[in-house]
């Protein structure tokens, strides 16, 4: 069985990842790919970051505790960035697990934040409960700053402050009412999956509005793809692809399903140089999914 339409159509690697014993997926938060094609899930479990190759076989695991699993991010090293969203940081790692940058202090922003039914009473300064991250070709670090905040936070690669943006809001360009997910296109713009908005925004990297995507379920996260196709899973148990200007290219799902190939809570995507997907679901989803493109 194939899902999706035109050049975008794949199929289910069935069980797909190799779980050594006692290990389990629980809500997979994150999943990035690096330049070997391994692939890294980030997990609400005992194991929070677990290693794969391309064809789900078990590869390691990091012995570390982390208080929110949220985002992850490889960069053009291979460095593995991750955003502890409980803990208000985000952290550096090189290709040994080994942690080489940490920003944030651990204690959250005062936003005013009590509830995501509505925009933060006020935007402020990094972090509180941090979502996800990109980083530009030129090293600088992109981090959304979204349970408890409403800004996109830009850092150069040693962890030095920039410009922040953003204000809490529901209607106009820039205002966010969870920026929950980030990333850069080919073309160097920032994406921003505004979630509880149910859009996509674009920026430049100076933090000024350049478009709008809308139309979206709960968007949660983005990655681009060898073609400069985007790709966004939405909460509402759909995966969206479109392109640079916001058309849709393929698309299924949006009715919560636990059957293998469909959607529960997708919230993380990542994508290989050989434009295979794997999304990672949340809340009762509990499962990382490789679909294979069909060429």
């Amino acid at each position: 069985m194939t899902y999706g339409q035109g050049d975008y159509q794949y199929e289910l690697v069935e069980d797909w990842g190799n779980l050594p014993e006692v290990y389990e997926w629980h809500q997979v938060a994150g999943v990035a790919v690096d330049s070997n094609d391994n692939v890294y899930a980030y997990n609400r479990s005992e194991h929070q970051l677990m290693i794969f190759d391309s064809d789900g076989n078990f590869l390691n695991t990091w012995d570390e505790v982390f208080a929110g699993p949220h985002g992850i991010h490889i960069g053009p090293d291979d460095s593995v960035y991750l955003a502890d969203r409980d803990a208000h940081t985000v952290m550096k790692y090189n290709t040994d697990g080994n942690m080489t940058l940490k920003i944030g202090t651990g204690r959250p922003s005062d936003t005013g934040y009590t509830t995501n039914a509505e925009p933060v009473p006020h935007a402020a300064g990094p972090f509180n409960l941090p979502t996800g991250i990109a980083v530009s070709d030129e090293g600088d670090i992109f981090i959304s700053d979204g349970y408890g905040n409403a800004r996109v936070h830009r850092y150069t690669d040693t962890g030095s402050l920039l410009l922040s943006w953003g204000l809490p809001g529901k209607v106009n360009p820039g205002d966010f009412h969870l920026p929950h997910g980030i990333g850069i296109d080919h073309d160097g713009f920032v994406l921003v999956c505004d979630r509880e908005n149910d859009r996509v925004q674009v920026f430049d990297q100076e933090g000024e509005f350049q478009q709008m995507f809308d139309g979206f379920r709960q968007p949660t996260d983005l990655c681009v793809g060898p073609e400069g196709e985007i790709y966004v899973p939405e909460l509402q148990g759909r995966v969206t692809i479109i392109d640079d200007e916001g058309n849709i290219l393929s698309q299924w799902g949006g009715e919560r399903t636990h059957e293998a190939g469909q959607f529960w809570a997708p919230h993380g995507v990542a994508v290989d140089s050989r434009g295979d997907m794997y999304i990672g679901e949340v809340l009762d989803g509990m499962r990382l999914q490789k679909f294979a493109r069909v060429r």
